[in-house]
C-alpha cells in the first residue's frame, strides 16, 4: 500500500534549531517520557517534546519532576514543556533551565483543556487574560534569550467559540519575540471531541507571519499531514492521539515530507516487537520493572487497534508485571497476521465529550485583566498538575 508523491516542504527552524522533518510530537501526560520520545525518534526527524512540567515544582526540585526532565544523551534537541500561571514562577523556571542546561527549546503550555487546570485559570483558559499572558511570555523569553534557547506557545483556539482568544494570544507571542506558535483547531470546551478546526488554523497563519506556525489536530496519517499544510499553509504539524500505539507514522511523516510514497505496514510481529522494546524502554525509565510494566499496559488497545486479538488476551496483556510474562503472552498470538488496512488507522485515544460549561475561576470570564477573586485564585494554580 502506497501513497502517492508529493512536494517537499522547507525544513522547520524553531530559532537556532531546525528539523528537515517539519513534525513535533505533541507532549502528552503519561505518554511522551523519555521511553515513548526515544521510541519516536527512532522513526524519524522531528521535535520531541516532554510531558508537560509544571514551572514551580521545577524550581522546587521535585523528585518527580527531576525525573521527568531527564532526557537521554541521543535525544537532541532536548524539547521541554513548561506550565505555569505567574508570570515570575515562569521566569524562574526558565532561567533555571538555561543555568543548568536542562533543556534546548521550552514549549509553554496554554492549551491543556483538563478541569483541574482550567479551574485555576491555567492551561487554555489563562489567554484570555491578556495581560498575564503577555506577562509570562515575555519572561519566559527574556530569560531564554539568556541562553539562546527558542521558546515557543502551544495554545488552543479559545475557551469556548463565545470565548476565542487564540488570534490575539498569537499576535501577542510573536511581539514578544517566540520563535514559533502551535495552534490546537478545538476549544476548552471541546476536549478532544468532534473535528479539529482547520480553517482557523489557516487564519491564525494568515495573521502570524514572521514565524513559524504549527497545526494540531486530526492528524492520523501522513496524508492527513500533508493535506493540512497545503489547505492551512502551516509551516509543519504537531501531532498527538494520532501516534498513540504507531511510533512507526513519524517514519511515515518524514517519508511524505521528503516526498517519497513509501509507508509503514506492519505485521502483527512488527508490532509486537516495538511492543516490547516500549515496555523495556519503560522499564530503564522507572529503574522499575513492575513499574514499567504496569504503565505499558495502557498502550496494549493502541498497539493491537485492528488486529484479531481476542478480549481474554487483552486483558491477561492488561495484567502484565514482568518483561517475561508479556513475551509468554506475545508467543500464544498469531504474529504471522499481516497490516490490517484501515480497521488499524484512524482516531485513537480518549475524545472526551463536549462540555456544556468549562471549569474556570469564579468571575473569569467577566473581564480580559486579571483582578479580585480571579488575582488570588491564580496565585494557587501551580499545583502539581498535568494535561496534554
Amino acid at each position: 500500500m502506497s501513497a502517492p508523491t508529493t512536494t517537499a516542504v522547507r525544513p522547520l527552524r524553531i530559532g537556532p534549531l531546525v528539523s528537515a522533518t517539519p513534525v513535533v510530537l505533541a507532549p502528552m501526560a503519561g505518554i511522551t517520557n523519555t521511553a515513548y520520545r526515544q521510541l519516536c525518534r527512532e522513526q524519524g526527524e522531528g521535535f520531541y517534546v516532554s510531558e508537560m512540567i509544571t514551572s514551580r515544582a521545577l524550581v522546587e526540585r521535585t523528585p518527580e519532576t527531576m525525573r521527568l526532565i531527564s532526557f537521554t544523551p541521543a535525544e537532541r534537541p532536548r524539547s521541554l514543556q513548561l506550565y505555569g500561571v505567574d508570570p515570575l514562577t515562569v521566569a524562574k523556571a526558565v532561567e533555571m533551565i538555561v543555568a543548568e542546561d536542562l533543556a534546548d527549546h521550552v514549549d509553554l503550555n496554554f492549551g491543556c483543556p483538563v478541569p483541574k487546570v482550567t479551574r485555576k485559570g491555567g492551561g487554555s483558559a489563562l489567554p484570555w487574560k491578556a495581560d498575564l499572558f503577555r506577562q509570562i511570555v515575555r519572561g519566559a523569553v527574556t530569560e531564554a534569550s539568556r541562553g539562546g534557547v527558542p521558546v515557543t506557545v502551544k495554545m488552543r483556539k479559545g475557551i469556548d467559540d463565545d470565548h476565542l482568544t487564540y488570534l490575539q494570544a498569537g499576535r501577542t507571542a510573536e511581539q514578544e519575540g517566540v520563535a514559533a506558535v502551535a495552534l490546537h483547531g478545538r476549544t476548552a470546551s471541546q476536549h478532544y471531541s468532534g473535528h479539529a478546526d482547520w480553517d482557523a488554523i489557516a487564519r491564525l497563519r494568515e495573521t502570524v507571519t514572521s514565524i513559524p506556525v504549527l497545526g494540531n489536530g486530526d492528524i492520523w496519517s501522513a496524508e492527513d499531514a500533508l493535506d493540512m499544510v497545503q489547505r492551512t499553509g502551516v509551516d509543519g504539524v504537531v501531532v498527538g492521539r494520532g501516534c498513540l500505539g504507531r511510533p512507526w507514522l513519524f517514519a511515515d511523516l518524514e517519508a511524505g515530507f521528503a516526498g517519497r510514497p513509501e509507508r509503514v505496514r506492519p505485521g502483527l510481529r512488527q508490532v509486537t516487537q516495538v511492543l516490547r522494546r516500549h515496555a523495556e524502554l519503560l522499564c530503564e525509565f522507572y529503574e522499575d520493572e513492575l513499574r514499567g510494566c504496569r504503565d505499558i499496559r495502557k498502550h496494549i488497545s493502541w498497539y493491537f487497534k485492528g488486529y484479531a486479538v481476542g478480549g481474554d488476551m487483552r486483558a491477561r496483556l492488561g495484567l502484565v508485571d514482568t518483561l517475561e510474562a508479556l513475551d509468554e503472552l506475545i508467543a500464544d498470538l498469531d504474529l504471522d497476521q499481516p497490516y490490517p488496512g484501515a480497521a488499524a488507522e484512524g482516531s485513537r485515544g480518549r475524545a472526551g465529550s463536549p462540555q456544556a460549561r468549562v471549569a474556570l475561576p469564579e468571575g473569569w470570564l467577566e473581564s480580559r485583566e486579571l483582578t479580585g477573586a480571579a488575582a488570588e485564585m491564580i496565585r494557587q494554580a501551580e499545583l502539581s498538575v498535568s494535561g496534554g
